[in-house]
């Protein structure tokens, strides 16, 4: 049984929306369990004993959150040489275009040496059906592919 952590920080309840379709995609692959936690809330036992992790934030200031900056400073020091390769996916709700956030999760994501298996679903402006059913695929692929041991 693979476990997919999805942690993520909403403020508009986008991005919240946005983590929920990633947990429905990663919870229709069998064999898998979804843990969806706000950055606030999510430990460092969660990640570490996640196979598959999925970081949702909002752009705040062309930024990831703050809440989810929060997290990663809570667990890099004790899992900094725990979760090499660790797969890992990203989802933003951004007003402009979520580049600065998308950059700066993936620069602390270098540093955790996670390894990034499908590219970003970027939200911007309006949340749209088109974008929540992107998050169930970015979610879903996430979890077959921990499933089947190719991450």
């Amino acid at each position: 049984m693979s476990k997919i952590l999805i942690v993520y920080h909403s403020q508009t309840g986008n991005t919240e929306k946005m983590a929920f379709a990633v947990a429905q995609g990663a919870g229709a692959i069998e064999n898998t369990e979804v843990v969806l936690k706000r950055a606030g809330q999510a430990t460092l036992d969660d990640l570490l004993n996640a196979d598959g992790l999925a970081v949702g934030t909002p752009e705040n200031f062309g930024y990831m959150s703050g809440m989810m900056k929060d997290f990663f400073d809570r667990t890099y020091n004790d899992a900094q040489d725990k979760v090499f390769r660790k797969p890992y996916v990203v989802f933003i709700s951004a007003g402009n275009d979520g580049t600065g956030a998308l950059a700066s999760v993936e620069r602390i994501a270098l540093g955790y040496k996670f390894k990034k298996v499908y590219e970003p679903v970027i939200s911007r402006g309006k949340l749209t059906e088109e974008t929540l059913e992107k998050c169930r695929e970015l979610g879903g692929i996430l979890a077959a592919g921990c499933d089947a041991g190719i991450y």
